[in-house]
């Protein structure tokens, strides 16, 4: 038998004279989980859902309006003495049910008092939505007669054949998009320009209602009742959406889990019909419609509908696949379990898992619940925040609000006057505090390091490009890539016929001006300054024309490496005016080109760094040691080489405009750091690696409060 603390409870004799009964409309269905029987009680008028163990069900069911409430126990306690349930469960058992309006008295004012239940309900149900204010349900229909009369029209897609369909146009489709996969990415570069923005929230609506009707007609199709339709508030953005709850009773996990799954594969059903329109259709209107739902079909079901972390259809089929109902609550229960066994020290405190597996499972679904559900949320505010920035700053406050105030108050209000706590109450005090004084210790009084790495690439400090000045074909190299040259020496030979025959143009007419001034002397001419300056003007020509012909000879500007890997291929090819041929290095002194992102740049500025580290890709173990640091104090948005961006295998954010891959997305600045003259490593010339920069240690509050703001400025122009 249970002990005595279990069994019996101090406010027993309020219910125990009560003749209570489940109302007539209530359902009960029994389903199992993890091997376990239990009792799923259902109001189908009220929707509303509870689940009982047998040992509960064993009670309840016995609840007649001609017995007592204790009538009722003390049968319970004399046939199963082991299970039964104590006072205080029952007390609990009770409350909950008389709450969700399941249970029925013989008060005469039990009708007011229902009513008066309802409309507490309804209230917690408004209060609910003005916390969840972002993601609020407005119901308007019963669509439930109309899904009755069109289910023979899709009950042939609900089974095997469905199922083979949907595989075979699905995995279609994904051919397609691969194939595709570079016109995907170019065109998603415009999916938030404003004049998409109205196609993509027509997609987002068309998808969406196929997506809940995905999930009521599957549902009606396995018995269920759908009396529920409306509109949704997402992110303050209306959608339809539909209530398909009574799937909760069904005794089969497996139609439960094609329930919650029917929705996202209607999704990418459609999604994959779109797809073919898009491959199959030029620029236009449809064409963009179709890629618009593509686009809400993925991102959608990825990001939301998919992820067990929320609750939506990710949520609901991973708490049927493993077997646990109410997968949050359980979860918020174990985590409360396990502050109040362990940390206040309430011994009676009892864990709502069955097994240490399910314990450590709700325990890591219950802390990554709360952290994505708050990256989420924070994504969403900047999201709507960049576009409507007095939105975002509403959202911002209404979270702040209700999640971060309401939470401070619910937890200090649980402190001071939780019945759970009444033994333990001045520990679980202390314990409180200390946390809060530690972690506050830990944020703003313990200083820890600061740092940041920048990639950068190794430059010669002495180096050019050669170009060719004149515009010819390339006759011969002159020097082979990689040997060393000295300044003046001839690195390759171009040609140009038409330079040639406007030279011997030009010496012509020098030689017939010079022989018109012989013969003007020779007639005694008086004034010989017009053909002077004739003769000046023509040799001035030939002076130019020369010079480009002896830049037909492009040669070294300082001595060093030459280096040219490609210039044999242009060999008798035409190469036009300011054609790079090559670059000449100095290989005896370089420095490291490190692009420094605004947010970091401005640490920088602020105080010089304690140590920098360059490390070279390839050579990550060795440090180069740095002679001198110098910030150049202006934005650039040039990248000194390919290889630091994106579509050179860099991590810099880069313009996909841009062919050459060299213009940044975002401004940045060029720190230069001086290598040692003996690194004690081989150093290349546009080898690329990175530095790291490290200052004076701070606390980590003071930390994050700079890169908020630095976020915000950045972002918002705050």
């Amino acid at each position: 038998m249970p002990d005595a603390e279990k069994t019996f409870s101090e406010s027993w004799y309020r219910v125990a004279g009560q003749r209570l009964c489940l109302r007539p409309q209530v359902q009960m269905q029994r389903q199992h989980f993890r091997g376990r029987r239990w009792y799923v009680v259902r109001d189908p008028y009220s929707n509303q859902f509870f689940r009982l163990h047998p040992a509960a069900h064993a009670f309840v069911a016995r609840l007649r309006r001609d017995r007592t409430v204790e009538e009722v126990w003390n049968e319970c306690l004399a046939l199963h003495p082991a299970e039964a349930p104590g006072q205080q469960e029952v007390i609990n058992l009770l409350a909950q049910l008389f709450f969700a309006n399941l249970l029925q008295c013989e008060n005469p004012a039990d009708s007011a008092a229902l009513f008066e239940r309802y409309r507490r309900r309804r209230g917690q149900e408004v209060r609910s939505r003005i916390v969840n204010i972002m993601f609020s349900r407005f119901p308007l229909l019963d669509p439930d007669r109309f899904l009755l009369r069109a289910l023979p029209l899709v009950r042939p897609l609900i089974g095997p054949l469905g199922a083979v369909l949907w595989l075979a146009v699905v995995g279609w489709a994904v051919k397609v998009a691969v194939e595709h996969f570079p016109d995907l990415s170019r065109q998603g570069d415009a999916i938030l320009s404003p004049a998409n923005l109205p196609l993509l929230y027509l997609a987002l609506v068309v998808i969406k209602a196929l997506h809940e009707f995905g999930h009521a007609f599957v549902c009606r199709r396995f018995g269920g009742e759908v009396h529920e339709m409306g509109i949704t508030l997402l992110i303050f953005t209306p959608l339809p959406y539909v209530d398909a709850s009574s799937a909760w009773a069904f005794r089969s996990r497996w139609r439960r889990v094609v329930v919650g799954a029917s929705g996202m594969m209607t999704e990418l059903f459609f999604a994959a019909g779109a797809t073919f329109v898009w491959a199959g259709t030029g620029t236009g209107t449809l064409h963009s419609l179709a890629y618009n739902i593509m686009f809400i079909a993925s991102v959608s079901t990825v990001l939301f509908n998919a992820n067990p972390l929320l609750r939506w259809d990710g949520y609901y089929i991973l708490s049927d696949l493993l077997d646990i109902p109410n997968l949050h609550s359980q979860a918020a229960q174990q985590l409360r379990h396990l502050l109040d066994h362990y940390a206040f020290g309430v011994r009676d405190s009892r864990s709502p898992a069955n097994t240490r597996r399910e314990a450590f499972w709700l325990t890591v679904f219950g802390i990554l619940s709360q952290v994505y559900r708050a990256v989420v949320f924070v994504g969403v505010i900047f999201f709507v925040a960049q576009r409507f920035l007095l939105a975002g700053i509403v959202m911002a406050v209404l979270c702040f609000v209700f999640w971060v105030l309401r939470a401070v108050g619910t937890a200090v209000h649980y402190l001071a006057a939780n019945p759970r706590l009444e033994r333990t109450r001045p520990r679980a005090i202390a314990v409180s505090v200390a946390f809060v004084a530690g972690v506050l210790f830990l944020l703003e009084a313990l200083p820890y390091p600061v740092r940041f790495r920048a990639p950068g690439i190794v430059q010669a400090e002495e180096q050019a490009f050669v170009v060719n000045e004149t515009a010819g074909f390339l006759q011969r190299p002159l020097a082979g890539s990689g040997i060393r040259v000295e300044a003046g020496q001839p690195l390759a030979e171009l040609v140009s016929p038409d330079l040639d025959f406007e030279t011997r143009l030009v010496h012509a007419q020098l030689e017939q001006a010079q022989a018109l001034r012989r013969k003007a002397l020779d007639e005694g001419a008086s004034d010989l300054r017009p053909i002077d300056s004739h003769i000046a003007a023509v040799q001035a020509q030939v002076e130019q024309l020369e010079r480009r012909r002896a830049s037909l000879v492009p040669r070294a500007p300082h001595r060093g490496l030459w280096i040219a890997p490609n210039l044999e291929d242009f060999q008798q090819a035409w190469l036009g005016k300011g054609t790079a041929l090559g670059q000449v290095i100095n290989p005896e002194t370089f420095f490291f080109l490190a692009v420094v992102s605004q947010r970091d740049a401005a640490r920088l500025f602020a105080e010089p760094p304690r140590a920098v580290a360059v490390r070279l890709r390839g050579q990550a173990e060795t440090a180069l040691d740095i002679r001198q640091v110098m910030v150049i104090p202006a934005q650039q948005d040039r990248l000194p080489s390919a290889a630091l961006g994106w579509l050179g295998g860099g991590e810099v954010a880069v313009d996909t405009q841009d062919s050459q891959g060299t213009r940044a997305a975002e401004p940045f600045f060029e720190v230069r750091l001086k290598l040692d003259a003996d690194p004690g490593i081989p150093v290349f010339h546009g080898r690329s690696g990175q530095a790291r920069f490290e200052f004076q240690p701070e606390p980590l509050l003071e930390q994050g409060w700079r890169r908020l703001r630095q976020t915000l400025q950045r972002r918002f122009r705050l």
